[in-house]
């Protein structure tokens, strides 16, 4: 499987290719010399390697390439005007950038990956040249085993070749191709000037299923995405006959906001398991507004475990391999098993809602539907404790008979039923209520006969439509004063630090303080007391019901835990807990209660070097993801006033300016 990574070029021409045969310093005993030596002990490009002249930075770069199976070119030079002298190169993998769009009516397939591994090397001193950055990863399979012809090796090719018998004839391998052309033939998926033979018993299910132009808005939208977006992030996965068999993409906003909201990522499936014609698989976050925020999607063409990996590993990747705590997933156990390799830190649970909603579905035909439907629902939803849904579960198949379904939901309960998942923060993605859940991403701009074209048109609506949502609840919760409701300290406390829309949830628990009639001490061991609250609750429309709530209350450490766990499911302490707080005469919620990812300021407030630790500070993309989330807050604070925007705008005017002296005093 070949992953084409487009990250770090261009998709256009950076430079005319060095041409070896015409400059190239290498004699041949210098040729024998430097390879047999790099073979006994192999220098990478390193950074700080510093050669006599650039003919010998490039020479060493080519001796390398061949061993690693690779050919190189010259990408970029630098020259200064005056004295037109290069004083700065860079030197790339001979499948770096893309070739321009060709006119002729049968245009060479694209050979070119965007492959991103290069060195760059600079003139100091006005002596030597040094190596001053490096990328060694390619997006292409590498291998000193595979025999071909690269023109930067002909010169080496060319010595050895006078001292050694003729060579066995090359050996032709196939290239990469990217879908860059109009000529499309969306039958075969692939090019239109592909031989019948090449394309006989190809399985397009295994392939992304393209119609006319979905190729290019696709190629296009990603194309100008990186022009105007640095830290945009796209993958492309390949197979050896040129088709695009998966894609994942992500942009700035989405890899900034993972920095923040990293605790809990749905991997949302719908398209994929409703049949659309777009196989999009989204990954999704949540706010401090309580809102879903976009990780990063892709299309897949193929659900099976090779294919989930391959766009876990991208997505992955994307995020700078800082895994979340929690991923959700549809019930699959290809998802599954694809879950627990990529991602084998992580606690992995089905949605939910992608189960119940299947209900109808899977249990309508049975005999007493309804009344299985209820028991269900009892089950999943008003059980406190292991034991109540086992009761439950059994008395439900009873009436369910002996159904395939049923059984595999069974055994599968850890995965889904709230009781068993307590211990799991959800930051509100579990919902314990029936008819309460969450939407997808896309929902109303994604319908089952939504084409690629379509799709790539409406995202940046989508995204659009999103982010001004955003900017919106953080100025409400930021300028405007929340309404109080009842006289409790909590309910204060809370409305100084979390956002609108959290506050309001939160307020709702406050209110319902006064629906537990009953509060009493049951046990004590030790510091810890144990408590039982009753609450009337509402069971089939008004009917009220006294249920018991267990409350476990630490007096030392202050520390709170109620039978219910709604702090796990969602984020902010339940009207139980808060009750027997209460009762104790506590005044304030404890600070280990009150989360940063719900504050108004959140993002001033989390640390912005999330994994820094195992980050390569010295990467280009490590500075843009640190630089980016350290000026959010100006950006925050610069947009309440219009002084404010004064100042922020100088202060970046003033940046510029000093950037443009540091370039000026180099050259």
């Amino acid at each position: 499987m070949e992953e084409v990574c487009l990250n770090s070029e261009p998709v256009f021409d950076e430079g005319d290719e060095f041409d070896v045969e015409g400059t190239s310093s290498l004699v041949e005993d210098d040729i024998e010399s430097a390879e047999t030596q790099l073979k006994k002990n192999p220098l990478h490009p390193t950074v700080g390697l510093e050669f006599d002249s650039f003919d010998e930075a490039y020479d060493f770069y080519n001796v390398y390439a061949k061993e690693q199976g690779f050919g190189i070119r010259v990408s970029n030079s630098w020259f200064r005007s005056k004295r037109k002298e290069r004083y700065r190169a860079k030197l790339s993998c001979s499948s770096a950038g893309f070739k321009k769009k060709s006119e002729a009516h049968n245009p060479r397939p694209e050979t070119r990956t965007g492959c991103p591994a290069m060195v760059v090397i600079r003139m100091v001193d006005s002596r030597s040249w040094r190596i001053v950055d490096v990328e060694l990863e390619h997006n292409h399979q590498v291998s000193p085993q595979i025999k071909r012809f690269y023109k930067s090796h002909k010169k080496m090719n060319l010595a050895a070749g006078k001292a050694q018998p003729p060579p066995e004839p090359v050996t032709e391998v196939h290239t990469i191709k990217l879908y860059r052309t109009t000529t499309l033939d969306s039958g075969y998926n692939g090019f239109s000037n592909l031989e019948e033979r090449e394309v006989v018993n190809v399985d397009n299910s295994k392939h992304l299923e393209l119609k006319e132009g979905d190729v290019n808005a696709i190629y296009n939208y990603f194309c100008r995405m990186k022009l105007t977006n640095p830290n945009f992030f796209y993958v492309l996965d390949i197979d050896d006959d040129g088709r695009l068999r998966n894609v994942f993409w992500a942009d700035a906003r989405s890899r900034v906001a993972y920095g923040y909201f990293n605790d809990i990522v749905a991997i949302d499936t719908t398209c994929l398991a409703n049949k659309y014609e777009i196989p999009l698989i989204s990954f999704v976050g949540v706010n401090n507004h309580g809102h879903p925020v976009l990780l990063g999607c892709g299309f897949l063409g193929h659900e099976s475990m090779e294919d989930f990996a391959w766009i876990f590993r991208a997505w992955l990747k994307c995020m700078l391999g800082h895994q979340p705590h929690v991923i959700m997933t549809d019930q699959c156990k290809t998802l599954q098993n694809a879950v627990a390799e990529v991602f084998p830190d992580a606690h992995h649970c089905y949605f939910l809602r992608y189960i119940m909603q299947r209900v109808p579905e899977k249990l309508g035909g049975l005999k007493g539907y309804e009344a299985i439907k209820r028991q269900l629902n009892k089950a999943v939803y008003e059980s406190l404790k292991k034991a109540e849904f086992e009761a439950s579960w059994a008395d439900m198949i009873k009436h369910g008979q002996d159904n395939k379904w049923l059984h595999m939901l069974y055994e599968d309960r850890h995965l889904w039923v709230p009781v068993y998942l307590k211990d799991t923060f959800f930051a509100g993605m579990i919902h314990t209520e029936e008819n309460k859940s969450m939407g997808a991403f896309f929902e109303g701009y994604v319908h089952k006969h939504t084409s690629f074209k379509e799709f790539v048109d409406k995202y940046d609506l989508a995204l659009h439509r999103k982010h001004l949502k955003e900017a919106m609840a953080d100025f409400e919760s930021r300028n405007s004063s929340f309404e109080l409701k009842t006289r409790c300290n909590f309910e204060v406390q809370i409305s100084k630090l979390y956002t609108k829309e959290i506050f309001k949830k939160f307020q709702s628990e406050v209110e319902s303080m006064y629906s537990c009639f009953n509060t009493r001490q049951v046990n004590v061991n030790g510091s810890i007391i144990t408590y039982i609250v009753k609450e009337r609750v509402e069971v089939d429309g008004n009917e009220k019901e006294v249920k018991c709530f267990e409350v476990l209350y630490e007096t030392t450490k202050m520390d709170i835990r109620c039978i219910c766990s709604l702090f796990n499911y969602k984020g902010y302490l339940c009207r139980h807990a808060l009750n027997v707080l209460n009762y104790n005469g506590v005044e304030e919620i404890p600070s280990r209660y009150i989360l940063v990812r719900w504050s108004k300021n959140c993002k001033q407030r989390f640390s912005l070097d999330y994994g820094s630790g195992s980050n390569d500070v010295c990467n280009p993309v490590f500075w843009y993801n640190h630089l980016y989330r350290s000026t959010l807050p100006i950006l925050e604070e610069g947009a309440q006033s219009q002084e404010h925007y004064m100042i922020a705008l100088q202060e970046l005017e003033g940046l510029l300016n000093k950037f443009n002296l540091v370039d000026n005093n180099l050259l």
